[in-house]
């Protein structure tokens, strides 16, 4: 199955027919990128809905003296920033953090949904209030969660995030971010990043080896981030929805 199909089926059931023309459009107009390279930069002008297929990027601001802060992270199956079109050029930007394969998604193609594939807006819709709930819950680990929880909520993301698109190992995942990656998505320094991760691994709530991250107990991992998995939304309540089914396009 499609990253893509996969991921919108969280939020609504897909006929055939719908689940073709995403496949479709996951193995055209498909890009690779190194890691640690920019997709796309602020300022420049979109002209494409960029779909993950495989690999880990990130979005994010930067100042100008080079401060920057991830604000979302992306892994397979995931579109960024659906309603792109809208803008007259990017205001964030969105890089690598492994290597990348991407489609790209044109105008044309959600046009083409509109018209005659409503329960992919659907699903699209449902993403998009997803993704704005974990922008919700990232700022409430700003301004309100220690480190630790901190720490423990975005590994918590990650992993339900991960293991929802099939991309987890029993309790065991890839993990390739640094440290300064975790400092820029958290606000912390690094070295507070690195006592914080010490401490998680002092109670046995994680086990960082190289680049794979072993989760033993996720209960104990949610307890210590207060983590609530109410705000991903993986409970299927988007997969009710089942309008019409569409005419072949």
């Amino acid at each position: 199955m499609a990253s893509l199909v996969r991921k919108l089926e969280q939020f609504a059931r897909l006929s055939p027919v719908d689940q073709v023309l995403l496949n479709r459009a996951s193995t055209e107009r498909v890009r690779h990128f190194g890691p640690r390279v920019d997709i796309v930069r602020e300022g420049e002008k979109p002209k494409d809905v960029h779909l993950i297929l495989s690999g880990w990027a990130y979005r994010y601001k930067q100042l100008e003296d080079g401060r920057r802060q991830i604000v979302a992270f992306f892994l397979p199956g995931d579109i960024c920033d659906v309603n792109v079109f809208i803008l007259r050029e990017m205001d964030h930007s969105i890089g690598t953090v492994t290597a990348v394969s991407i489609a790209d998604l044109s105008r044309e193609f959600f046009d083409k949904v509109a018209a005659g594939h409503p329960r992919i807006v659907t699903a699209f819709w449902w993403e998009t209030l997803v993704n704005a709930a974990i922008q919700r819950e990232w700022t409430m680990s700003l301004g309100q969660r220690t480190a630790l929880e901190r720490m423990a909520h975005l590994l918590c993301e990650i992993w339900l995030r991960l293991r929802a698109a099939g991309l987890t190992q029993g309790d065991s995942c890839d993990f390739p971010l640094t440290q300064g990656d975790l400092a820029d998505a958290t606000g912390l320094s690094k070295v507070h990043v690195n006592r914080t991760l010490q401490e998680l691994r002092a109670g046995g709530l994680i086990v960082l080896k190289g680049k794979t991250l072993v989760v033993p107990n996720l209960e104990r991992l949610m307890q210590a981030g207060l983590f609530n998995p109410n705000y991903l939304h993986m409970d299927h309540e988007g997969a009710a929805a089942t309008p019409t089914d569409a005419a072949v396009g």
